[in-house]
């Protein structure tokens, strides 16, 4: 599993994207279901919550995940898996 490089080049709301990304992508986290809690990420990666609220913006800005208030940040299918399914 990746990890955060916290000595390295990249800022570290991009590495964490970066991994939820490819969580997302091999099944991790599949469609339709939540990516780990703000305060889960937090625990697991050891990152301020600034710094993971702007991993998570950079997967909304991407459509691949989306919020629901009170219920979590949820997968979106791609547009991979709609072709696949026609």
């Amino acid at each position: 599993m990746a990890e955060i490089d916290f000595d390295g080049p990249d800022p570290l709301y991009v590495q964490l994207a970066d991994v939820l990304r490819a969580r997302i992508r091999n099944g991790t986290y599949p469609v339709d279901r939540a990516i780990p809690s703000v305060a889960g990420l937090i625990d697991e990666f050891g990152l301020s919550t600034m710094t993971v609220q702007k991993a998570v913006r950079v997967l909304k800005d991407e459509g691949l995940v989306r919020s629901v208030r009170g219920r979590g940040t949820f997968v979106l299918p791609t547009d991979d898996e709609d072709d696949e399914l026609s």
